[in-house]
């Protein structure tokens, strides 16, 4: 059976890992120098080097060699996923006032050491605070924050980071050569960035793609089918289609995608870094990216994604119509004063409130070319008032989408080519308010929403 790539090129010493000096370089000056803590506590991404670094410190410390078979009596390891109850660490505060059979120091190394239960820090803790001074205790985790705060300040934190793209191609690089694995840079580099910062997560894609076998080099392209990546060219267009408002070519690149058999994370992903590195032209992404990342936790994910990248359609409510009910005839006294006719319930004008110097028909056919630009101007509303044209977008999408560099000067040309270049503009993410007194009064009563208009004849 091989070796799989990970291993065998695991790194051996601190020297050989890639991308964590800040962490590296101060602890090989403090062990060399003999400042050895009682306590270390590594924190950061999966698949940085967390545990190399715990298991390569800890044979230094005790100056022995390291490689991936070593293993030694005085070197404990700890899964706390699996070794996570109070009777464990109890066990371990007994097993630590026993002294090393060889070695100088007796090293602990907890992995994953945020799963251990409440009663568990509880016993760990008075061990970190006196430890024999023949024992050093190495904590590893992905998620620091469940740690409480009285092991934290016990203990030295180092915080690893996720490793540039172009380190971790450049290694791969290294690997590809030694193994004489044919690929190509993109290739690489695609792994890489596939990988996002984990040395262990890319070497074992190269690893993967290596096991599938090839007379060819293995191309961008290759890596994309086994990831099930979309092709850059493909994420484009379809983020461009949402820029567009073009539904029509949404709902076609997304019924694609799932009939490919495309994974709707990994192609929500691609969007979102798509996205992401475009986000300085176009802020208004900014909300589409915050409700892309919950399609993953969707039970109908590429509906999901339909639905966020999907322009909004403006719906017209239909007028509710009440009929009236008149009273039956009833013959009137002599002595009697007729009743007054009741008048006919008068219907309640509509929010947008039209004016004699502005002209809201004519601003819409001349923003008829832009599909995406009418959509938003029907949003919400409008009022006219001392020229003031006020806006409403309906939301803080809305309003941020009709303020950004893209919609605002196209507005502003359409009221250019209506002849009302000088009309100031406010933006206001709100809906329109009533139009008159006594519903805005009973709005405010229920709490806001829309007004409906009634027709009682």
């Amino acid at each position: 059976m091989s070796e799989t790539l990970y291993r065998k090129y695991r790194s051996k010493n601190l020297e050989e890992i890639v991308g964590q000096t800040h962490v590296t370089g101060l602890l090989a000056k403090a062990i060399a120098a003999g400042q050895v803590a009682h306590a270390y506590l590594l924190t950061g991404p999966h698949g940085v080097g967390k545990t190399s670094i715990a298991r390569i410190i800890a044979h230094e410390i005790n100056g022995l060699p390291y490689d991936d078979d070593s293993s030694h009596l005085d070197i404990i390891e700890i899964d706390a996923a699996s070794n996570n109850g109070v009777e464990d660490v109890r066990d371990l505060r007994e097993k630590v006032h026993i002294a090393p059979t060889s070695a100088s120091k007796k090293v602990y190394i907890i992995d994953e050491v945020h799963m251990l239960s409440k009663p568990a820090f509880n016993a760990l803790l008075k061990t970190l605070e006196e430890p024999p001074a023949h024992v050093v205790f190495i904590l590893a985790t992905t998620d620091a924050d469940k740690l409480p705060a009285t092991i934290i300040s016990r203990v030295q934190r180092f915080q690893l980071t996720t490793i540039p793209e172009a380190n971790i191609a450049a290694h791969l690089r290294m690997i590809a050569d030694k193994e004489t694995i044919a690929i190509s840079d993109d290739a690489l580099a695609l792994i890489a960035r596939h990988g996002r910062g984990s040395f262990r997560d890319s070497i074992s894609l190269l690893d993967q793609l290596r096991s599938q076998g090839s007379d060819t080099e293995i191309s961008a392209d290759t890596v994309r089918q086994a990831l099930g990546l979309a092709s850059d060219e493909t994420t484009e267009q379809l983020v461009a289609a949402y820029r567009q408002g073009e539904l029509a070519r949404i709902v076609e690149i997304v019924r694609d995608f799932e009939a490919s058999g495309a994974s709707p994370s990994v192609i929500t992903r691609q969007v979102i870094d798509t996205l992401n590195h475009t986000l300085l032209d176009h802020p208004e992404d900014i909300e589409i990216i915050e409700a892309l990342l919950e399609v993953q936790q969707s039970s109908y994910p590429f509906i999901k994604l339909m639905a966020v990248l999907a322009p909004r359609v403006e719906t017209t409510q239909p007028v509710v119509k009440i009929e009236t009910p008149q009273p039956a005839p009833v013959a009137p006294k002599p002595t009697a004063t007729p009743a007054p006719e009741t008048p006919k319930p008068k219907k309640s004008k509509p929010a947008t409130a039209k004016s004699e110097d502005f002209d809201w028909d004519k601003l819409m056919t001349a923003a008829n070319g832009d599909v995406a630009l009418k959509a938003l101007l029907n949003k919400g509303g409008h009022t006219y008032s001392s020229g003031v044209l006020t806006i409403y977008a309906g939301s803080k999408f809305n309003a941020a989408q009709l303020k950004s560099p893209k919609q605002l000067p196209k507005l502003h040309a359409a009221l250019t080519e209506i002849g009302q270049p000088d009309v100031t503009v406010e933006i206001t993410p709100d809906k329109a308010p009533p139009s008159d007194s006594q519903t805005a009064a009973v709005a405010a009563i229920m709490g806001g929403g829309e007004e409906v208009s009634f027709d009682g004849e």
